[in-house]
């Protein structure tokens, strides 16, 4: 057997074996499509939950709402606090106007900040204690919220958060804030 056959075959051996262990990481982490809260019951897969393992309020409920230029409008359905010390804002983006939409202004001025088109310059203010918290960055100084908000069509709605540090347990109402958009006052549940 030549050198070429040999290392041919060993390569070939390598990738045999690279695909099985790939196979047995993916098989080991699906859940099929099922998880068990804390109650033992079965819940969906992707279910959002909430600290205490509460179902988190439906996507319908709003907790707030924020009008801005050219027609966007940003709905928030929840602000959650979680047992890990965050409280995170989720809601949606519509562009109820007549041209595209990049909301480029809500980014954060970070110099470090990868994404370009992020809500990561939104903040939280706890006005009685007077404090601001900030979007919280992972690792890699990226926002822990929605990035690539770009070309936000007419009649279209995109979904987006924001994670923050969470404010005293005493704080239950705060001010969210987006750069160049109105302040709006939303209650922390959780």
């Amino acid at each position: 057997m030549s050198i070429r056959q040999t290392t041919t075959a060993r390569r070939g051996a390598a990738g045999a074996a690279l695909a099985a262990v790939i196979a047995l990481a993916v098989a080991g982490c699906g859940s099929g499509g099922e998880k068990k809260d804390d109650s033992g019951g079965p819940r969906p897969s992707g279910a959002p939950r909430t600290a205490g393992d509460k179902p988190a309020p439906a996507p319908s409920e709003t907790i707030g709402e924020i009008k801005g230029p050219e027609g966007v409008v940003v709905v928030l359905h929840s602000a959650v606090r979680d047992t890990g010390g965050f409280v995170t804002v989720s809601g949606v983006v519509a562009n109820r106007g007549s041209k595209p939409y990049t909301p480029l202004t809500w980014r954060s001025k970070e110099t470090e900040m990868k994404s370009q088109s992020s809500v990561s310059g939104a903040s939280l203010v706890d006005r009685a204690g007077k404090k601001r918290y900030l979007v919280l960055r992972d690792t890699d100084g990226e926002c822990l919220c929605t990035t690539g908000l770009v070309n936000i069509r007419p009649d279209e709605s995109r979904p987006v958060f924001a994670q923050f540090p969470a404010p005293p347990e005493s704080v239950t109402d705060i001010d969210f804030q987006l750069p160049t958009m109105p302040t709006v006052r939303i209650k922390i549940s959780g």
